[in-house]
């Protein structure tokens, strides 16, 4: 599970991945959809001066995104020596295991269901990478076990789907937590100043410049839409689905089971039990 639930400021103009920067290249996964965008940003990390790199989220298993991971690094000569996951979402973690074993590597998260090997991830971890570093930033909320990545040399935050490159993220209830996901936002908000990050990766969508105006921007579309839940929530209607209809009626249906999600959550966080 994944997606969006209501188009933010930002490009509208077809993600196809590449490379990034000298170190994080994209390649993008063939499973385009509305609650995927173009598709899941598999990504491949290296640091300047070495030829060690991670795969970050394998997405689908499909055997031809796998074979364009394995030439991305061949391509730079690189040598992958671990696969990491930002959560178990099956757009992401899906092929994880199949890829992690035809290179020999293990795959690393926070949940262990989703582990190769004996080294999971937590927050505060670091996995070297040459002369460079991938720190492990817990930012819960959209799923439980929602980790981020910051890679200091890089001057960039790998999000998953804490924050998407197109969109809003939906926070997955009951797995997802709002309360979780307003701090984790808040965390990477403080981060990118203290870290210096000049921008985010995400798990879809295209890359995003201006990491604080882009997390602002997050936090105060959550304050909004939790108005409005809560406007609604006092005339009486406690339903997921009718708010749904009220609140999101300008988001295509196609999404409205991810708007109920995160109404859901919302709801938990006001303390009001849904209807159903």
């Amino acid at each position: 599970m994944s997606g969006h639930v209501l188009p933010l400021a930002g490009s509208t103009e077809p993600w196809a991945g590449g490379a990034v920067t000298p170190s994080a290249v994209c390649i993008l996964a063939p499973n385009p959809s509305p609650w995927t965008l173009d598709g899941t940003n598999t990504w491949l990390l290296s640091a300047p001066g070495g030829n060690q790199a991670v795969v970050i989220d394998p997405g689908p298993a499909d055997a031809g995104h796998a074979a364009a991971i394995r030439a991305a690094a061949d391509e730079r000569d690189l040598s992958i020596v671990t696969v990491l996951l930002t959560h178990g979402h099956v757009d992401h973690s899906e092929g994880a295991r199949a890829f992690a074993e035809s290179i020999g590597v293990g795959v690393q998260a926070l949940d262990p269901e989703h582990r190769l090997g004996a080294e999971g991830l937590a927050d505060g971890d670091v996995v070297a990478l040459g002369d460079g570093e991938v720190r492990v930033v817990g930012t819960p909320g959209h799923s439980s076990d929602s980790v981020s990545f910051l890679l200091p040399h890089d001057g960039s935050i790998l999000t998953g789907d804490t924050v998407l490159g197109r969109g809003t993220s939906l926070v997955a209830w009951p797995d997802g937590r709002l309360g979780d996901y307003l701090d984790s936002l808040r965390r990477l908000r403080d981060l990118t100043a203290a870290a210096d990050v000049v921008r985010l990766l995400p798990g879809h969508g295209p890359v995003l410049g201006a990491p604080a105006m882009v997390i602002d921007a997050y936090l105060a579309h959550r304050a909004g839409r939790l108005a409005e839940v809560s406007e609604v929530v006092a005339t009486g209607v406690t339903d997921a689905g009718e708010i749904v209809a009220i609140v999101y009626a300008d988001v295509p249906r196609e999404v409205w089971p991810a708007a109920e999600l995160t109404v859901r959550a919302q709801l938990d966080y006001l303390a009001v039990p849904p209807t159903r």
